[in-house]
């Protein structure tokens, strides 16, 4: 197949819901995550940091515990769903992306577009078309854990990319 694609290694993800199943793509997460911190921006840094901490390999579950007794008035699935679909991501993209990439780990493109989706006050729309359109997120949110970067740096404190 295109690219050496390895179906040995390739797995697809699948949700149930009201009796359907379907294949969620990474914009599903990023517009409940948009849509969560938009009702309630009181939680934007605990859901930067849990969303971070399992972007790092913390289990996903545990890292929302703390936001599962929230109220969110707005949102497509579950907190532990997307979650849970947030790992499955990052996995999926670190053993599928076969191709080169300009981020170290390759989950880094990822993992910037949940930071901004989350932190960035930009429409919705404009994001969603960017990320339809593979272009990187800002470098705010990637560029000093990106091995690949000239800005990398090791030891960075929680939420590195916020700006003050």
């Amino acid at each position: 197949m295109k690219n050496d694609y390895d179906l040995a290694r390739n797995f697809q993800i699948w949700l149930s819901h009201n009796y359907r199943n379907f294949k969620p793509n990474h914009l599903r997460v990023l517009i409940d995550l948009n849509l969560r911190v938009r009702a309630r921006p009181d939680l934007k840094n605990k859901l930067l940091l849990a969303f971070d901490n399992i972007f790092y390999g913390n289990d996903p579950i545990e890292e929302i515990k703390a936001l599962e007794s929230e109220h969110f008035p707005y949102y497509l699935n579950s907190i532990k769903i997307i979650a849970s679909l947030s790992q499955l991501f990052l996995i999926e993209q670190e053993l599928n992306y076969t191709q080169n990439s300009n981020y170290d780990p390759k989950s880094l493109f990822y993992q910037g577009w949940v930071r901004q989706f989350i932190d960035n006050p930009k429409e919705i729309d404009n994001m969603c078309m960017s990320v339809a359109r593979y272009q990187p997120p800002r470098s705010q949110y990637t560029d000093k854990e990106n091995k690949k970067s000239r800005k990398y740096q090791v030891n960075l404190k929680s939420l590195w990319y916020i700006e003050s």
